[in-house]
């Protein structure tokens, strides 16, 4: 199984420098101590108009290609590519897998440097995370995707400049999300809205809404056939025979077929194979088995009560089902016969099985209780009471995740160590927020937590102080946090769109070119030791180049030269025709980028136009110190480094000259728009002690409930993690 590339490693600055300093990029002028012997090799891609190259580096053998998707024929802007990287062993042709790439596409602006070492400077700088040398495309990245209580979701790169996250869009639903799924491929995302009767599609690639699948009876849980044919959604129905599930083609976007399968609420999933899909229906007390490929009911089995989850275990043929009323049950896998009744106390909710299929783990909200099943006897061998009201489970490779609907902590279980017949849980806790983690709408199905891909740590979304945590395994605390732009999220995932291994050797991922011109491809690979660029060529689309002659000058208006720490700061430019000094109005993609000198923090947020063409951003400068601002608009082809630089300076208290002008009133210092709430991200979460002082969250040590006497808490000897391994969020 090849294997998978961590996008927080190529993208941590700590890490990348870290693989500097392993083995140092030489001084200008100087030869590397281990120089590869490399030459590139240019090799036309005529068939499919796309771009080829390959390298030779000391007997390792480099090919990287782009190749255009989709209705495009050759590289053009707005063109959607796949970009591959294969790696072999340039003597025996034996793919190289296990390695951690990093490619980044920039263009080259007039008269820049060109030769080996302008290569190395230009990787140094992506390395580094500085602003300035943010690369037009970074291929080692992965979005954080939040499913938002206003009917959106948000789409956010909690990397950038390793201080504050990005929003790179938002999406309009037709009303609040229940449940989401990602395609396989990661370029396309099903969201169920069951108030409008639709599913949403959209497109990854663009972040935008392209098409609504009509689904009658309220559209509730989805999953997609193991193979991505089809797209199957619960639907409510009316009355107590109501209720079935709606199978739409995962591409033609059409429904199929439909079964009807009993009152809900329902739960779905997939046995092993595929071959079968199993909907509960809790108001009937049954689960219903389909046979995926006729897309026929084959049987009602009854399963007592209110069957309100399950899931299925590969490695024991079986499906486990949560029963409300008071048991666990296990049915064999293609859905004959029930195989045992576990009988436990009423109240159960959620189930999962593990990534393995070893252990089934099953939550009793009302008692605070977890169940731990043996798939291969079907017996309860553990339990134990955890926080109040556990909610939700989820998995990273290790560890076992549950947040609580009535406690901040959020628990953790070490996989390896469940199913000690008699022997307490062990169990790690952390902090998920200001408010508790689980404490989310009954009205989303979703899950609030997801694994940082690649990598040893999960994130988790807190519905009631609006940010996303990140934690990383091992630690006491989460490393970092980001606010969700004003937005409180239900439902948190993740799309990769890093260099990762889809094959032996063959690293590749999909990206859209957003500008034409002249690119070079850095390639770097700190072991075995590769750094080189490619360069390329984007054509330019003509509707686009078309569009860009009705250019924009930007006129900034006034901003004052000194301000105090606390005080908010409004940035406010016009953005005129240069012809005719019309104003420019209708863009929704003004950006206004704030950097506190030199370069140590920055935050960058959407500008809100207020007429006339002006547009305006509130922020609240951090510290002291001096501020350069920037605006940028992409679908006017202005960015940050074409338009006026200003700069303006902070200080801890109102120098004499700014008192005197401010005089006895506090005032608001004009230069623009209100900063939409929620878009300044704090860098640290204070938690108030009642009765105390506010404590710094991200340190060990806080108090916490003194758990049940059947719980042990220890913290396990977790696998040893690579140094280079940092937290994408700060």
């Amino acid at each position: 199984m090849p294997a998978h590339t961590d996008p927080i490693l190529r993208r941590s600055a700590a890490a990348a420098l870290a693989a500097l300093l392993l083995a140092p990029f030489p001084a200008a002028g100087q030869e590397p101590a281990a120089a590869p012997a490399a030459e590139a090799a240019e090799t036309a891609a005529a068939d499919a108009g796309g771009f080829v190259q390959t390298l030779d580096a000391d007997g390792v053998a480099v090919e990287v290609r782009i190749d255009p998707l989709g209705e495009a024929t050759r590289l053009i802007e707005g063109g959607d590519v796949r970009v591959s990287v294969s790696v072999e062993d340039g003597h025996t042709g034996r793919p190289l897998s296990g390695l951690f790439p990093a490619a980044w596409m920039d263009l080259v602006p007039p008269g820049a440097e060109e030769g080996e070492d302008a290569c190395k400077q230009r990787i140094e700088g992506f390395l580094g995370g500085a602003l300035i040398s943010r690369a037009e495309l970074d291929l080692n990245v992965f979005y954080v995707l939040t499913l938002n209580e206003d009917a959106t979701v948000s789409v956010v790169d909690p990397l950038f400049g390793f201080g504050g996250s990005k929003l790179l869009a938002r999406v309009r639903l037709p009303g609040p999300g229940y449940d989401w799924v990602l395609t396989p491929d990661q370029e396309w995302l099903y969201v169920s809205v069951p108030e409008s009767d639709v599913l949403a599609v959209v497109e990854t690639a663009s972040w935008q809404m392209l098409t609504r699948v009509e689904v009658d009876g309220r559209p509730e849980r989805l999953a997609l056939q193991p193979d991505g044919a089809f797209l199957w959604a619960t639907y409510a129905g009316e009355g107590e025979a109501g209720g079935g599930v709606s199978i739409v083609g995962a591409r033609s976007f059409k429904e199929v077929a439909r079964v009807a399968t009993g009152a809900g609420p329902h739960a779905l999933a997939f046995s092993a194979d595929g071959r079968f899909a199993f909907v509960a229906n809790a108001g009937a007390g049954t689960v219903t088995v389909i046979d995926a490929a006729r897309r026929e009911k084959v049987r009602d089995l009854a399963v007592g009560g209110r069957p309100v989850a399950l899931d299925v275990s590969a490695a024991a043929g079986a499906l486990y089902v949560s029963d409300a009323a008071g048991a666990i049950v296990a049915i064999d896998g293609e859905g004959r016969e029930v195989l045992a009744r576990i009988a436990v106390e009423p109240g159960l909710g959620t189930l999962r099985v593990t990534p393995d299929g070893r252990w089934a783990l099953a939550l009793d909200p009302g008692r605070d209780t977890l169940y731990v099943v043996d798939t291969a006897s079907n017996r309860v061998v553990q339990s134990g009471e955890l926080e109040d009201q556990p909610r939700e489970i989820a998995f990273s490779d290790e560890l076992a995740y549950v947040s609580h609907a009535g406690s901040d902590l959020v628990l953790t279980l070490p996989l390896a160590s469940l199913g000690a017949e008699g022997q307490p849980l062990q169990v790690i806790d952390f902090t998920g927020g200001t408010a508790p983690a689980g404490q989310r709408p009954a009205t989303t199905a979703a899950s609030g937590m997801a694994q940082a891909p690649g990598a040893p740590a999960m994130l988790v979304a807190n519905f009631g102080d609006g940010s996303i945590y990140y934690y990383k395994e091992g630690m006491a605390a989460p490393m970092g946090q980001f606010k969700n732009y004003g937005r409180r999220p239900r439902a948190v995932t993740v799309v990769d769109r890093s260099l990762d291994e889809r094959q032996p050797g063959v690293y590749s991922t999909a990206a859209r070119l957003r500008r034409p011109g002249e690119y070079r491809l850095a390639f770097f690979l700190d072991s075995p030791r590769i750094v080189h660029c490619f360069p390329l060529e984007v054509a330019e689309d003509p509707v686009a180049a078309a569009a860009r002659q009705a250019t924009l000058a930007v006129e900034p208006l006034d901003l004052p030269l000194e301000v105090a720490v606390g005080e908010t700061v409004d940035v406010a430019y016009r953005l005129v025709d240069p012809r005719s000094g019309a104003p420019i109005t209708g863009l929704d993609d003004v950006t206004v980028l704030a950097v506190l000198s030199p370069g140590i923090w920055h935050d960058r947020a959407h500008a809100e136009e207020v007429g006339d063409g002006v547009y305006r951003l509130r922020f609240a400068p951090p510290r002291d110190g001096v501020y350069y601002v920037y605006v940028a608009s992409p679908s006017r082809a202005l960015d940050f480094n074409d338009g006026p630089q200003r700069a303006f300076r902070v200080v801890a208290a109102p120098s004499a000259a700014a008192a005197s002008a401010a005089g006895d009133a506090r005032r608001v210092v004009s230069v623009g728009l209100p900063r939409r709430a929620g878009q300044h991200r704090d860098n640290v979460r204070l938690r108030r002690r009642p009765g105390g002082g506010d404590e710094d969250r991200a340190q060990p040590g806080l108090p916490l409930r003194r758990p049940a006497a059947a719980v042990r808490r220890q913290r396990p000897d977790l696998r040893r993690l690579d140094a280079r391994r940092q937290a994408p969020v700060h």
